[in-house]
């Protein structure tokens, strides 16, 4: 009989660090998902809390090891990076790893805010303050910096951002520059619609900046869209990126810190090899090389990691509602949730991520697709990103098949618009948080209910009726 376990312990080196099977169940860091299952109920979306901590401090040991072996002078700043996950339980397990923050968009500020309200943040903190800004995100960083918040770095992405700041910060503030990096070949576009040409970048500081006591250009920013990988195309731009840098240390002498931006990826395969020691390895040495070359003093390097930080913790897990043979050779599991709506980067980016059986891994396996609740006909899930098939265990009589997919931490309830209007009227699942406590055991406790019609009507501007 060719078992479901077999298949997965021919395909995959299992179990992993991550993944085991007891008593033909699936263990997800430790935590008995049928358990879970058992207490909450499918579907739901769970986030393991320990591994937000755990992904961190790896990233400040790749880092710090990188610094210390080559003699690096510099030091290394981990920003987590809220557009990823702005949840607060994401927010109150990161900082307690001694972290920065990285923003995107104005209401970020009244969350940053709110850290700060209840003491999870200082005024010396970091906020990294991104993206194309309208007046108001401008206004409350201004207000950020009025009052004492001295770390507060708003990220200059075109000319005449800085004017708004000279006209409304009363106190010396600091402010960095993201540069506008060629996309990768394949992209639609050649040059990011986000940041500053290359070639004003020099002119905006001697403009600007330069002559102005109110102000110090702190930072050059960097960022590409296919995140940090072993490419020529990551290091090629990575290399013109400290040239620049190099070039405007030389007149702008305030200037001491390089953000690489984020793009570190997260495992969405079992059999996922990246050398995360080795890529900080390469960019401290690359950094500190072509410093050396134009004989310029090593920066201090931030990062921001967002799916990195926080996109292993997550989970789904569904229940299989019924099988349907759809002609002589595809058969359908329905599940009890939506990928539109509650992996949305399942359907509109055909991303992957590990899909597991999460019990009768003793039975006999075959080759199915997964479909949705919804009517869209791209409501399915058909394809993993080692194969084109995806095979599970067969659901015999009497028997429940619950799945899971694994590492979908990052974006999804943004995407999907958490607490609001889901496609089909698919109410959102819930969601339940799970830790470790003081003596090393698991807790959970449920964050969010399942979405009521009551909730989806209201927003609807329907008025309640009486049952």
């Amino acid at each position: 009989m060719n078992r479901y376990t077999d298949l997965i312990q021919q395909t995959f080196d299992f179990p992993t660090k991550e993944f085991h099977v007891e008593n033909n169940e699936l263990f997800f860091n430790g935590v008995n998902l049928m358990e879970i299952i058992q207490t909450y109920g499918t579907p739901l979306k769970l986030t393991y809390l320990p591994k937000i901590s755990e992904s961190i401090q790896n990233a400040k040991t790749y880092f710090n090891n990188a610094i210390q072996t080559h003699n690096y002078k510099g030091k290394y700043t981990y920003c987590y990076c809220t557009k990823s996950s702005h949840f607060s339980f994401v927010l109150n397990e990161a900082l307690k790893n001694d972290i920065h923050i990285e923003t995107s968009s104005t209401f970020d500020i009244p969350l940053v805010r709110s850290l700060y309200a209840e003491g999870k943040i200082t005024k010396d903190t970091f906020i990294i303050c991104n993206g194309f800004k309208r007046e108001l995100y401008k206004q409350y960083i201004s207000e950020l910096l009025n009052d004492g918040f001295k770390n507060c770095v708003p990220i200059l992405d075109n000319l005449s951002e800085i004017d708004y700041y000279l006209e409304h910060v009363k106190v010396p503030f600091q402010v960095g520059i993201r540069i506008a990096a060629d996309e990768e070949p394949k992209f639609g576009f050649y040059t990011s619609r986000l940041g500053v040409r290359y070639n004003d970048i020099i002119s905006l500081y001697e403009e600007k900046i330069k002559d102005n006591p109110q102000v110090s250009l702190k930072m050059l920013h960097f960022f590409i869209n296919s995140g940090i990988k072993d490419t020529a195309y990551y290091w090629s731009e990575l290399t013109r990126f400290i040239q620049k840098y190099v070039d405007l240390k030389k007149v702008a002498p305030s200037l001491d810190t390089m953000d690489i931006g984020g793009g570190w990826p997260i495992k969405t395969n079992v059999f996922f090899d990246y050398d995360y020691q080795y890529m900080a390895d390469q960019i401290v040495k690359n950094i500190k090389w072509m410093c050396a070359k134009n004989h310029t003093d090593e920066p201090n390097i931030f990062t921001e990691f967002g799916s990195y930080t926080v996109g292993e913790s997550g989970a789904v897990l569904y229940s299989i509602l019924d099988e349907k043979l759809q002609n002589d050779k595809e058969l359908w599991y329905m599940i009890d949730g939506s990928f539109i709506t509650q992996l949305p980067d399942s359907w509109g980016l055909n991303q992957k991520y590990i899909m597991l059986a999460v019990n009768n891994w003793d039975e006999e396996y075959h080759n199915i697709s997964l479909g949705g609740l919804t009517c869209d006909s791209m409501d399915y899930y058909n394809s993993e990103a080692h194969q084109f098939n995806i095979y599970l265990p067969k659901v015999e009589q009497g028997k429940k098949q619950y799945i899971g997919f694994f590492h979908t931490g990052a974006y999804q309830e943004s995407l999907g618009g958490y607490g609001g209007i889901q496609h089909c009227l698919i109410p959102a699942p819930k969601h339940v948080l799970i830790d470790r406590d003081e003596t090393g055991s698991i807790v959970h406790k449920l964050f969010a209910k399942d979405q009521t019609e009551e909730s989806m009507l209201k927003t609807l501007g329907y008025s309640p009726v009486e049952k």
